[in-house]
């Protein structure tokens, strides 16, 4: 059924404990990704095989159930020891088209590095993760997938009894951050280096060849981040806990605990109910994926160079290089949202003034860019209508018209390139807690895979999905969200 390839667990012996999920009493399937699943190329799996398979309960052939180790900056504070505490990786499989992937049970029970917790998911959190990643993925971000979700029969004590579940994930890797810091803070370095040269191997082999490998790498990984980060931006996502242990090398968007995506566009969004100093507030996002990377480039200095203070030139010289790869992706994909192709000299200046002009205007950043289509095609006031003073934008307004004049596109290529990079669509805070509260609190999942349809065409309006197209109501009050551990 599986046909895995272990080579994180066949190469690098003492960066993991192998370990078994804990059985569940009960398991029920909820929902399983048929397309994902074909993609990795998986033979048909009846609903009783996949509830025993993705709870945890049926131990599959080939696999080989560890808890990857790895510490990491939480908040800013360093955390010598973390590792998966409520994960266990099954091993790997290589798709179709012949990339590999981890495959990852996430809720199944106590390891080595649980730090006195249960091991255990709760319901809510696994369908969030579920309907946050497929949601990214169907946007075109790189991030972590969602296999399956199946409830376990149990309660899990938090603040208050709440059913259990169990997610599986599929991600290019689980390699973090924090995996070179634990090792490096042991003055492994001989462990850094393997792991380095694995990470090489699996995910950027192109410069297995350099003179420079390890600068290489770091080279590679920050553009990865940059280019994320730029893209979470565009969309309004807020990650929310961007701390070392939850950034992939492969700059894959992973760990959907405390985020959200943003109605009305404030630059310092807060959602974390633990974020209680901004710290991973929507603008600051991009700082801290660049001081994340500095932490990487510490664990890495021996292998730079063996004089200490070339190697730190050497790394400065590539973490000055991220503001610049940021707003290049950033900047071209305001281009595209903006319906421009081209590019001029003054557009930093045109998108900055745009978001001047909404800054604190109660303007909904999402619908912001699809009335502007309206806005071309003569509906001027469906934008105008968004804003609770419109003076700014209506100065910005102008230069906006002029700068397509100038552009190569005609203006009804602008607006298909508007439509096909600007979702109506989006995971609206009040409809994931919707679909969580009627699965959680009735045991009907009815909203979530409404929910899933919707999230699943993204670009595509229709009128009977008007209320998913529209920011939360006021009554719904601030939103704050929670660690799902």
């Amino acid at each position: 059924m599986f046909n895995f390839d272990n080579t994180y667990a066949q190469q690098l012996e003492g960066f993991y404990t192998r370990c078994k999920s804990a059985e569940v009493p009960k398991p029920e399937l909820i929902r399983f990704n048929s397309e994902l699943a074909s993609a990795l190329g998986l033979e048909h799996i009846e609903p009783n095989d996949a509830a025993n398979i993705f709870s945890g309960n049926e131990s599959l052939a080939g696999a080989s159930p560890l808890a990857q180790v790895y510490a990491g900056h939480q908040f800013g504070h360093y955390s010598a020891q973390l590792g998966d505490g409520r994960a266990l990786l099954l091993g790997e499989v290589v798709d179709t088209t012949g990339r590999r992937y981890d495959i990852q049970l996430k809720g199944s029970g106590r390891t080595p590095y649980s730090r006195g917790g249960d091991g255990k998911s709760a319901l809510g959190p696994v369908l969030r993760e579920y309907i946050m990643s497929e949601a990214m993925h169907v946007l075109g971000i790189p991030t972590t997938r969602a296999l399956a979700a199946v409830s376990s029969g149990e309660m899990v004590m938090r603040t208050e009894p709440l059913p259990g579940a169990v997610f599986t994930r599929v991600a290019a890797s689980h390699i973090r951050i924090g995996t070179f810091q634990y090792f490096a803070a042991l003055s492994e370095q001989d462990k850094v280096r393997q792991l380095a040269d694995y990470t090489i191997a699996r995910h950027y082999p192109d410069i297995q060849s350099s003179s420079t490998p390890y600068l290489d790498l770091l080279t590679a990984i920050s553009a990865a981040q940059a280019s994320l980060v730029a893209q979470w931006m565009l969309v309004g996502f807020v990650h929310g806990v961007m701390n070392t242990d939850n950034m992939t090398v492969t700059g894959e968007t992973i760990d959907y605990g405390p985020c959200a995506f943003m109605d009305h566009y404030a630059p310092e969004t807060v959602f974390s109910s633990i974020d209680t100093h901004g710290r991973y507030a929507y603008q600051n996002q991009p700082t801290i994926a660049q001081w994340n990377l500095a932490r990487l480039a510490e664990t890495l200095l021996p292998q730079l160079d063996e004089n200490n203070d070339k190697a730190i030139e050497l790394a400065t010289e590539v973490l000055n290089q991220f503001p610049q790869h940021y707003h290049h992706h950033w900047l071209s994909g305001m281009r595209n949202k903006l319906g421009l192709k081209s590019s001029e000299q003054d557009d930093m200046t045109l998108m900055n003034e745009l978001l001047a002009a909404i800054d604190k205007q109660n303007v909904d950043y999402t619908l912001l860019f699809r009335r502007l289509i309206d806005l071309l095609t003569g509906d001027e006031q469906a934008v105008i209508g968004l804003f609770d003073d419109a003076a700014l934008f209506k100065q910005w307004l102008p230069k906006w018209k002029s700068r397509l004049q100038r552009d190569e596109l005609e203006l009804n290529d602008s607006v298909e390139l508007m439509l096909q990079v600007n979702p109506v669509y989006i995971p609206r805070n009040h409809k994931v807690e919707e679909a969580l509260e009627f699965a959680v609190q009735h045991k009907d999942y009815s909203m979530f895979e409404r929910l899933l349809g919707v999230l699943s065409h993204p670009y595509d309006e229709s009128s009977q999905y008007q209320e998913y197209a529209m920011p939360a109501p006021q009554e719904f009050g601030p939103y704050k969200t929670f660690c799902g551990t």
